[in-house]
């Protein structure tokens, strides 16, 4: 219902909405349009309410509470569920404990910090309050276990699209899983899955989107590998629309490889690849080698042509890749 309210007061700005309009239209007494007013000014909404004319609302906070995002989500079910947390340790932890209970397909979490972020193999993710999107979304692929990995690279290109749209803002993405600006970490993605033999139960993506993290509280040893993304825009942003467009690109996206299968997510993947082409070095569990990155295969590896001209794969979760410096084999 507060969403209901808001988008009738959005739908006036700047002029006021009376009390008894919004009681008509909505088909709840005016005592409960008073109560629900209260409420979102509580949550940080700049309503003023003036004498024998109505509501007025000035501003929104920068929260990414249920109802903003609604105000400004373009999907047709993904984000239509949203669980919305001032706090909390994980988003993916959240999501798939939603998704054990039967959540439904699109449901998503949203967080305005997280105390225990964490990204692939096990490393954490700095989510300060308020500075970022913190969100996990849950699908129910009917596709194979086997494919869910490509749903990190499906997520990579989502935030990209998101991204990029900003004046000033040219993302990459870094195989398999991190989304890069001027050369830094600006985005990390990891997907979890629940699945028995030939099912996938659910998956949960979660994504870490550095939006607005002001350099004075990143911790020091993240100082020359981290960047926001309102480092570089040279135009407003807001979370909220950040998220809203991601979300729209995951459905659209994952609508597509439903429909035709994984192939133009790939190709949209390799358009904003910073791996492709780069000489690399391969840190496996088992070895180590150098060579350059020259394409991601049907099933989103990189395939990489080592020094001897044999080509290797490389699979996701078991090696880290790090881009060459231009001198002798030193890599940043």
């Amino acid at each position: 219902m507060r969403a209901r309210i808001l988008g009738l007061l959005r739908e006036n700005m700047p002029e006021p909405v009376s009390g008894e309009e919004i009681s008509v239209k909505l088909g709840i007494s005016r005592t409960a349009v008073w109560k629900h007013i209260q409420s979102l000014k509580n949550a940080g909404y700049d309503i003023e309410s003036v004498p024998k004319k109505g509501y007025i609302l000035h501003k929104a906070p920068d929260l990414l509470r249920p109802e903003e995002i609604a105000a400004h989500l373009q999907t047709k079910w993904v984000g239509h569920q949203i669980h919305y947390l001032k706090e909390t340790n994980s988003s993916n932890e959240v999501g798939k404990g939603l998704a054990d209970k039967g959540c439904a397909d699109g449901t998503v979490v949203v967080a305005e910090e997280q105390t225990r972020g964490k990204g692939r193999l096990a490393r954490g993710w700095f989510s300060p309050m308020g500075c970022g999107v913190w969100c996990s979304v849950v699908l129910r692929p009917p596709f194979m276990p086997s494919e869910a990995s490509k749903c990190t690279l499906l997520a990579a290109v989502a935030v990209i699209k998101a991204i990029n749209r900003y004046k000033g803002v040219n993302a990459k993405i870094k195989w398999p899983n991190d989304v890069l600006l001027e050369g830094k970490k600006m985005v990390g993605i990891l997907t979890e899955m629940s699945a028995e033999f030939g099912k996938i139960n659910y998956i949960v993506i979660g994504t870490g989107i550095n939006t607005n993290v002001p350099k004075s509280i990143v911790p020091e040893e993240l100082k020359d590998l981290a960047i926001s993304v309102a480092d570089v825009a040279e135009e407003p942003i807001r979370r909220v629309q950040i998220l809203a467009d991601y979300l729209k690109n995951i459905e659209d996206l994952y609508e597509t490889a439903l429909k035709e299968g994984f192939k133009p997510v790939l190709d949209e993947w390799r358009k904003y690849s910073d791996t492709i082409g780069q000489a690399v070095k391969v840190i496996a569990p088992d070895k180590t080698y150098f060579g350059t990155a020259v394409d991601i295969d049907e099933e989103g590896l990189l395939v990489v042509k080592k020094e001897d001209g044999t080509l290797e794969k490389v699979i996701a979760g078991d090696v880290s890749i790090r881009p060459a410096n231009a001198v002798g084999k030193r890599y940043s």
